[in-house]
């Protein structure tokens, strides 16, 4: 297998070259759906990309025409919801990681893990972050507004009492969710301010200790 380095940076050419070496569109056929052309140009790329770093595995696997078409559509229909560049940067991954050919389950586990060089938490760290989350969750100094608003999504109450699971997969899916939205060029609100009773909550409870304090320390004084 090739320097993980070397590869890095030919999968990378690779992917701004593939769109010359992918004709073919999954689903063409069948006009009564339609596809976001920028999700069939992904799967096709990745296909080209496979096709170029796992030659003879590649054309073992899809020596069939029909074979490949239909295989492209199943792809295409199950990733549906990731965004493309996240279905890019997993096709590196696993090219990165592994010598052979991956299969669709392990494509949705290598786009998942893809999200930290996207610029975005692991869903796993985020998913450990959110179960300690605290309260208020605002006062948390969060790794990215996401990480926060996937755990209000699943609510903190789950994240905090319930199983992992429970709490895990109900996570992962708004997690996913938001991820998608930023990487399709959507925007996250940003985290909101904590409620103004909890702080004032706080502050009454910091000037009864400091008030306890002195009266304490008067009394030593005499």
């Amino acid at each position: 297998m090739q320097d993980s380095g070397e590869l890095a940076q030919r999968v990378e050419r690779e992917i701004a070259a593939s769109k010359a070496t992918s004709p073919t569109h999954p689903g063409q056929s069948d006009s009564r759906h339609k596809t976001d052309p920028a999700l069939v140009e992904a799967i096709n790329q990745v296909f080209a990309l496979f096709r170029l770093n796992y030659h003879n595995q590649y054309y073992a696997a899809f020596s069939d025409a029909e074979q490949l078409r239909q295989i492209k559509k199943l792809w295409l229909d199950s990733l549906k919801a990731v965004p493309p560049a996240q279905i890019l940067q997993g096709a590196k991954l696993a090219i990165e990681n592994s010598e052979y050919l991956p299969t669709l389950n392990r494509m949705h586990k290598c786009c998942e893990e893809s999200l930290p060089a996207l610029g975005l938490p692991a869903a796993r760290a985020a998913y450990l972050e959110a179960c300690n989350a605290g309260s208020p969750p605002e006062l948390k100094h969060w790794s990215h507004p996401a990480v926060y608003w996937a755990g209000r999504d699943s609510g903190w109450q789950r994240l905090a009492a319930a199983p992992e699971t429970q709490s895990w997969p109900v996570f992962n899916r708004h997690y996913q969710s938001r991820c998608a939205t930023l990487l399709m060029g959507g925007e996250i609100p940003p985290i909101p301010d904590p409620p103004k009773n909890r702080l004032t909550s706080k502050a009454l409870e910091g000037d009864a200790a400091l008030q306890q304090i002195q009266r304490l320390k008067a009394d030593n004084d005499l």
